[in-house]
């Protein structure tokens, strides 16, 4: 199981990390935009992916 924890923050390392690779100027420009959000909805947006990718999980784990 520890193996498939550690494939999984791999595989978010690489998906985090394609914005500032590919399109440095976009990824900075949506970090800027982001700071000015007010933190509720920061929030919403975070709490919508974690339900995102927990029913993910769900769904290939069952």
């Amino acid at each position: 199981m520890s193996e498939a924890i550690w494939i999984a923050l791999g595989l978010v390392l690489i998906v985090e990390g394609l914005g500032p690779l590919l399109v440095p100027s976009h990824w900075r420009a949506m970090i800027v935009e982001m700071t000015r959000k007010p933190d509720a909805q920061l929030r919403r947006v975070g709490g919508c992916l974690v339900v995102a990718g927990a029913v993910i999980v769900f769904m290939l784990l069952r």
